[in-house]
């Protein structure tokens, strides 16, 4: 009976001590991994935040239709690692930005490089 006590409370430690393994993140189903568009535009909002940074543009169609697009990036801490950071867009900078589509056609995606105001490249 020591035995049995013993474990289960080893396996509860253990379950309980690691939450880590149970790290919920969405799929990236939603975009279409597998082509590529690019797109330039106005930035409209910056959202540096997490689960997820975002760059809003307005996009102006070759009809003059102005398309407000919704680019996914990645988390703070990777964007940092790839040398983005909050004062890096602005609201009205100019920016162009290749991403992998939404699988649904709606104006957005998530990015895969974006060439800021200053001409700089991110990957």
């Amino acid at each position: 009976m020591r035995t049995v006590t013993g474990i289960a409370v080893l396996v509860t430690g253990l379950a309980l001590g690691n939450p880590r393994t149970a790290e919920p993140h969405h799929s990236h189903s939603m975009f279409a991994m597998t082509r590529e568009a690019s797109i330039t535009g106005t930035v409209t909002n910056y959202s540096y935040r997490n689960p997820h940074v975002f760059l809003y543009l307005d996009v102006k169609r070759d009809n003059g239709e102005i398309v407000s697009w919704a680019v996914e990036m990645s988390n703070i801490s990777n964007t940092q690692k790839r040398g983005i950071y909050r004062s890096t867009f602005r609201i009205g900078d100019v920016v162009t930005v290749r991403l992998n589509p939404l699988t649904n056609g709606r104006p957005g995606g998530n990015y895969t490089s974006v060439t800021a105001a200053d001409g700089k490249t991110y990957d």
